[in-house]
């Protein structure tokens, strides 16, 4: 009877998993699929199998250099957001799990609060600040505000993992003349891999895809990253459908290859600090 119960808990959990799959991968599929269509067949058929394949749409995109210029531009963006985001989160986590001083509950609850707020709710004051910072139409216009907006949830991750390193390391560090500053990149940043990438890829995923950002900060066409390249497919009167799924699919190739790189890691990230001990 036991056995029964655990097979049938075996089978529903694997059909469960199954379909939850099915229903992320199916998107990417029919993105995939719809780049070799032509518009008119994405209309009556828009996710079977194409009637006719065309892979200009792939080639024309791929062969162009202004599809390069906006990977290269989506790629510094990120590149800069994502170290920036590690190096100044795990110097505040760190700060937050290890030091004792007034206001640091505050300052945890704090960061923890900037999670319920989206970017849309204060896209207008952050326009203003960058445009006072004279910072419009340039890289950093793009990458502060993101670095500012991932620290949230950056910290917290951070926090969690730092706390639950054990204090016996530390106080040996402290025994043998260790300061904070070397108990930090020699100490805790080699022990904290698996939460870094964990962090670092969120941040990277989150930079390459951010279009409401770009699209207020940028205006030069040459700065544009690969999410407003989309425009370019656009007209007046009507969307090369086709084109705008081949840039898509090609254009999250490099992100999805990167997350599966590293998903060991942001698995055994979000785990580490799950159960105590």
């Amino acid at each position: 009877m036991e056995s029964n119960r655990s097979g049938l808990f075996v089978y529903y959990r694997w059909l469960v998993l199954l379909l939850a799959s099915g229903l992320c991968l199916f998107p990417l599929w029919a993105t995939f699929i719809g780049g070799f269509k032509s518009t008119g067949d994405l209309r009556t058929n828009a996710f079977g199998l194409p009637r006719e394949w065309i892979t200009d749409n792939y080639v024309s995109i791929a062969t162009g250099a202004r599809f390069w210029q906006m990977l290269g531009n989506s790629a510094f963006i990120a590149f800069v957001t994502v170290v920036l985001t590690l190096l100044i989160s795990s110097m505040a986590a760190f700060v937050l799990a290890h030091l004792h001083f007034a206001g640091k509950k505050w300052i945890s609850n704090y960061l923890a609060l900037g999670l319920t707020f989206p970017f849309a709710t204060a896209v207008l004051p952050v326009f203003i600040r960058v445009r006072d910072l004279g910072l419009l139409d340039s890289y950093w216009g793009v990458i502060l505000p993101q670095v500012a907006f991932n620290l949230g949830f950056a910290v917290v991750l951070l926090h969690g993992f730092f706390s639950e390193l054990p204090n016996e390391l530390f106080e040996a560090a402290f025994v043998d003349g260790c300061g904070y500053t070397r108990m930090f990149w020699q100490l805790t940043l080699p022990l904290s891999r698996p939460i870094l990438a964990t962090v670092g890829v969120l941040a990277l995923i989150g930079s390459w895809n951010e279009y409401l950002l770009p699209l207020v900060m940028i205006n030069s066409e040459s700065l544009y990253p690969w999410p407003l390249g989309i425009m370019q497919y656009q007209g007046q009167y009507g969307t090369d459908w086709g084109k705008v799924l081949a840039f898509v699919s090609l254009t999250l190739t490099p992100a999805l290859i990167f997350y599966l790189l590293a998903q060991k890691h942001i698995i055994a990230g979000l785990t580490a600090g799950a159960v105590k001990g």
